[in-house]
């Protein structure tokens, strides 16, 4: 195998597959990024056996073949080379020898032909998403995915496709975030629950062009998002996801309006006094015009007033902060609306149209005032 490149072609290709390389594996070969060149393209894999990407890679083809290299060498080699063409090349019995200019490596390489390939997935049921939109509701739910595995559930997102509408879900036992999109086609009804790093790895690769589309198919027990020269597979999350629209309501006894930024501002100051390990609440007292902010911990104090238009009663509620500041980051509105029951009661951050909404469970807190 003798194969061409432009050297940032192939760190291109390189670092977008480099995010299906497992970190720890018994199985050496995983630890390898698949240079396969025995058609009239080239292409990069790695698969951890739960995420595989794929990418084609531009170059020429001066003898095909197809060899395993450990990728985190590559990589490093690829990206310290000079901005130049580099020539690999295998000679048939596993030795690679990388060349850029005047640096030449000879490393060894592994049978192609033992490395894992993807499965094959049959291309029947998908669904067609612009690439921004995509991107947008990954950003705009996957914080609240929960970070251990005691749920497996929870470490994954719902995908759920009914007609023209998509909807995704994620909670972490604290919080929820739902995402609901409308889409240009109409398809059958589909529930599925998407791995927490699959999507985090798509959003990271996704270009995010409003002009070009994602196509999303699904399998019994895989889903696949194809764009642009990059394919990504993933085994779906087995189980029944959790009963979303019974945590959902539309009662509330206050109603506050709210600009974004102002609440943002307030709350990121505020978290200057706490150190990390804390879990200190921000305490939220709500009149006729006000909202009042206030944050005690054992570095200081500080308190805040910020206008609002407030429908209802009274409030005084708490909530951790960092829940409160990543909804509010993802929310692209000038002005919010926030629905509360009582200070034991989730409130509801969400638009009229309900394209979003971001469930929040308060926290017990001291009376400061």
């Amino acid at each position: 195998m003798k194969l061409s490149f432009e050297k940032n072609d192939l760190l291109n290709g390189i670092n977008i597959v480099l995010k299906a390389v497992p970190s720890k594996t018994t199985m050496p070969i995983l630890e390898c990024i698949l240079v396969d060149a025995t058609t009239e393209e080239i292409k990069l894999t790695a698969n951890d056996m739960e995420l595989a990407i794929e990418t084609k890679v531009k170059g020429s083809i001066l003898e095909p073949g197809r060899t395993a290299i450990d990728a985190k060498l590559f990589s490093e080699i690829i990206r310290k080379l000079p901005d130049s063409e580099v020539i690999l090349e295998e000679d048939g019995k596993e030795n690679i020898t990388i060349s850029c200019e005047k640096a030449n490596f000879n490393i060894s390489g592994r049978r192609g032909d033992d490395f894992a390939f993807m499965p094959s997935l049959e291309k029947k049921e998908y669904v067609c998403v612009s690439q921004f939109t995509l991107k947008e509701v990954i950003r705009q739910t996957i914080f609240s995915i929960a970070v251990n595995e005691n749920n497996k559930l929870m470490t994954g997102e719902l995908f759920e496709i009914d007609g023209n509408s998509l909807k995704v879900v994620s909670l972490d036992g604290h919080r929820i975030s739902i995402r609901n999109k409308e889409l240009r086609d109409t398809y059958d009804k589909k529930k599925l629950v998407v791995p927490g790093k699959t999507l985090i790895e798509i959003n990271r690769i996704l270009p995010g062009d409003r002009d070009s589309d994602v196509y999303i198919f699904f399998g019994k027990n895989h889903i696949l998002f194809e764009f642009e020269d990059t394919v990504v597979l993933s085994r779906l999350i087995e189980g029944e996801y959790f009963k979303i629209e019974q945590m959902i309501s539309s009662d509330y006894e206050t109603k506050v309006t709210v600009n974004k930024k102002d609440l943002l501002d307030s709350i990121e100051r505020s978290i200057l006094l706490v150190r990390e390990a804390d879990k200190k609440p921000i305490i939220i007292n709500i009149k006729d015009g006000s909202m009042e902010l206030y944050m005690n911990s054992v570095i200081g104090s500080m308190r805040e007033e910020i206008p609002v238009n407030k429908v209802g009663k009274d409030i005084m509620i708490g909530f951790n902060p960092r829940f409160i500041m990543d909804a509010l980051r993802v929310i692209d509105d000038e002005s919010i609306d926030i629905y509360m029951v009582n200070s034991k009661a989730p409130c509801f951050i969400r638009d009229e149209e309900q394209s979003y909404i971001y469930l929040i469970l308060p926290v017990n807190f001291n009376n400061p005032w």
